[in-house]
């Protein structure tokens, strides 16, 4: 494995990254855990194309703005507020997919020298799921444990989503489909909405004016139904807002509602 860790700028959530070896990691065990305290107060994560069509049924999927456009989960309407984890990282509803960006944590696979190709398995050394008592090893003498093997796999079928997920985003550039989004939320008794903006989402005039042998080409590559998916996840912004103000995260709170409805 590698011999030394990552440099640059971290990925959401990671503190810190260092690679996977056996001088370092030999003894540890990693616990296994129902809470993600990390998850916390992370109001979006990254997603891949084939977790769309899971993830449209919980969450709002929009796009980043900048030159390095990705979609997002939206998990709260508000930096810093999660509406589907409490304080503690309890998930509020066991049926919601989780999307796998945060179910790899704290692992993921970096480039580890600029001048070589080769991804190597490294993990956040500031989580506190590592300890030399319970768990499952992460070496197995001098090998890696199926444990750890499992994990490497898992993460290597995210960085392969991520590249199909890549190209699905440079097709939607070409196609010049892409907008700057604005939601406007008004509950009932305030007398001004809420604006959200400050991400993308596709286009709904220009994708319905797309000719048919548009259409054609992006059914058969998979790109319409994620699209589709993508356009109906958009309606779950209203509750994730709803889910917001049940839990007291603002930007309005459930006995302000009730205040003004009085």
């Amino acid at each position: 494995m590698a011999s030394e860790a990552p440099k640059g700028v971290l990925p959401v959530m990671y503190n810190d990254l260092e690679p996977i070896t056996k001088e370092k990691h030999g003894k540890l065990k990693m616990k296994s855990f129902d809470k993600m305290p990390f998850a916390a107060k992370i109001h979006a994560v990254p997603v891949t194309v084939e977790e769309i069509p899971l993830l449209q049924r919980h969450f709002p999927i929009v796009f980043t703005t900048g030159d390095n456009m990705l979609p997002i989960a939206l998990m709260g309407l508000n930096e810093g507020a999660n509406a589907f984890f409490d304080a503690e990282g309890n998930l509020l509803d066991k049926s919601v997919y989780l999307p796998a960006y945060l179910r790899r944590y704290p692992f993921m696979l970096a480039r580890l020298k600029k001048d070589s190709d080769e991804l190597s398995l490294v993990v956040d050394p500031t989580s506190d799921v590592f300890d030399e008592k319970d768990g499952d090893p992460l070496f197995d003498g001098d090998q890696p444990s199926q444990r750890t093997q499992d994990i490497l796999k898992f993460c290597e079928q995210f960085e392969t989503s991520a590249q199909r997920t890549g190209v699905f985003v440079d097709e939607l550039k070409k196609l010049d489909l892409m907008m700057d989004g604005e939601v406007a939320i008004q509950p009932d008794g305030m007398e001004k909405p809420y604006l959200y903006r400050g991400f993308r989402m596709v286009d709904e005039k220009k994708f319905r004016e797309l000719k048919g042998d548009q259409l054609r080409k992006m059914n058969q590559s998979g790109m319409l139904p994620i699209i589709v998916a993508h356009l109906f996840s958009l309606g779950q912004i209203r509750d994730v807002f709803a889910r917001q103000v049940r839990a007291g995260k603002g930007p309005v709170t459930v006995e302000e509602l009730e205040g003004k409805k009085a």
